[in-house]
């Protein structure tokens, strides 16, 4: 009960960080450089989209993996 409840967790956390990082994704490819401010954080413009791509890569994989892990009853619920 306690693992599942955690996945549980773990898979909500990385569905709304999924639509977060997802938003700050400009049409446009500016990315990050369009907020003010957050773009200094990185070195460049260019950098702040391949590292918010990443992290759209990686919650994606996260999130997509639990989604198999809690549908497939692989955790017993007791």
């Amino acid at each position: 009960m306690a693992l599942y409840l955690v996945l549980k967790t773990l898979w909500i956390i990385a569905a709304l960080g999924l639509v977060i990082v997802v938003l700050l994704h400009s049409p446009k490819g500016d990315g990050l450089g369009g907020l003010s401010g957050q773009a200094q954080l990185f070195n460049s413009t260019k950098t702040a989209e391949l590292t918010l791509n990443r992290v759209t890569w990686v919650l994606t994989v996260v999130f997509m993996g639990l989604t198999v892990v809690l549908s497939a009853n692989l955790i017993p619920v007791k």
